[in-house]
């Protein structure tokens, strides 16, 4: 099969850890010896976040410069240290095989509301009384994350991703290709048709869904440290969500900063293509593709699908 994976920002800095490179690479290793064995056997896609990696950069300025670097240039920034660093990890793990890491840019509207309404979470968590002074001082837009707060910045809807031919070319040829970090880095097209950045954060879940239907993938997976997407979260009646629908999807509410995005990501794959989606950890991706672990999402609830005569 042709399969899309989006791992999760905690992929690769989890919350609490300090941002050292050793750290990083380690948690890349432990995610590649997953990634490797899918790639034995499928065609495989990988995109990732960067949202800690982002947030960091941007508050530590440029060196020598009163204003800091912009939004796109640290999502390219973080592109190519992330996936240098994913490239290495699985060339090493898989010898033999062609491996690479792409900077890639991903269209967006200039008249997109998001740009009026910050809302897409970015960087480590700060106390309250540390965050106001952050926002005052680098001009930020902050918001309560759970117990704590962080910075927020326009996350503006994907069009589509400006290499999609190249990286189609690419897996057809069997490249594991990395691409798309952090959603991609967003661009927007004027009236001549060039093209230029803008500050903001395309969500890797949405930008993810999106490409998987463009190089028609087989199987989307959105994996994070969760086993499965939770029907009643925070409730005394919280269940897990083993096989289910769109539809049903639909039908619930999750929380806008986290498994919000991630369901609507499946929930569009599904309804696009009829194939497979799903949400579960890392550690169990293998067996998420056959059913046994995750929550798997298809058009009609059962995995393989089957026939509803």
């Amino acid at each position: 099969m042709r399969v899309m994976v989006a791992i999760g920002g905690n992929a690769v800095l989890r919350r609490g850890q300090p941002p050292d490179v050793a750290v990083q690479t380690n948690n890349i290793h432990t995610a590649v010896r997953t990634l490797a064995r899918l790639a034995l056997e499928h065609e495989l896609v990988i995109t990732h976040g960067n949202g800690p990696q982002v947030g960091l950069l941007a508050s530590q300025g440029a060196p020598g410069h009163r204003a800091p670097y912009p939004l796109d240039t640290l999502g390219a920034q973080t592109q190519g240290m992330i996936g240098y660093w994913m490239q290495q990890a699985l060339q090493n793990a898989l010898p033999g095989r062609q491996v690479i890491a792409m900077v890639t840019q991903t269209l967006v509207s200039a008249v997109d509301p998001a740009f009026g309404d910050p809302a897409k979470f970015v960087g480590p968590v700060y106390e309250r009384e540390e965050a106001g002074k952050l926002a005052a001082e680098h001009g930020w837009t902050v918001k309560q994350d759970g117990a704590q707060w962080r910075r927020v910045v326009p996350s503006p809807a994907p069009r589509r991703v400006v290499e999609t031919r190249l990286i189609h070319r690419l897996v057809r040829e069997g490249v594991v290709v990395v691409c798309a970090g952090g959603g991609g880095i967003p661009v927007v097209r004027d009236e001549r048709g060039r093209l230029s950045g803008v500050e903001a954060v395309v969500d890797k879940d949405l930008t993810s869904s999106m490409l998987a239907e463009s190089l028609e993938c087989d199987t989307f997976l959105i994996l994070t440290d969760v086993p499965r997407v939770l029907r009643g979260f925070g409730t005394p009646h919280q269940k897990e969500i083993t096989y289910t629908t769109p539809h049903e999807l639909r039908a619930m509410e999750f929380p806008a900063g986290s498994m919000g995005p991630k369901v609507e990501a499946v929930c569009r794959f599904v309804e696009t293509t009829g194939d497979m989606a799903a949400i579960g950890r890392l550690d169990q991706a293998e067996r998420i593709l056959h059913g046994a672990a995750g929550t798997i999402v298809t058009p009609n609830g059962r995995w393989p699908l089957t026939s509803t005569l």
